[in-house]
């Protein structure tokens, strides 16, 4: 039996080291496959829920480290990568029992800068 060869479209994987900015405008595009009206839903729903998971850190919940991680997840999935470390750094010390001051104030300004930035793609400055 021959064997059938086609030619197949190779697309790019996300990039290893994040673009500058508080959102990696390009591999939000490539996560969302370049539809814009994808990019703005997900952006106004990370915006929602970061403010809402960030407030429940501040009580620092005994469930606090799930809240970090799915933070750290969806900021990855937008391209949010300033928020994921700061995320994973808060996931850490409260798995390590370290105080969570630092890492849950840096946790705010990194979603600070990402609010902001949405913002800004969103066009409501």
């Amino acid at each position: 039996m021959p064997l059938h060869l086609e030619r197949v479209e190779w697309t790019q994987s996300p990039p290893l080291a994040p673009g500058d900015g508080p959102i990696d405008v390009d591999h939000l595009r490539r996560m969302t496959l370049g539809d814009p009206a994808l990019e703005r839903e997900v952006l106004a729903m990370f915006s929602t829920q970061s403010a809402r998971i960030l407030g429940e850190l501040s009580a620092l919940p005994p469930d606090a480290p799930t809240h970090a991680h799915t933070l750290k997840g969806s900021a990855r999935a937008i391209g949010a990568f300033g928020v994921a470390e700061a995320a994973a750094n808060l996931e850490t010390a409260l798995a390590g029992g370290l105080d969570p001051a630092q890492p849950l104030a840096a946790l705010g300004a990194a979603i600070g800068e990402a609010r902001s930035a949405i913002e800004l793609i969103l066009g409501r400055s």
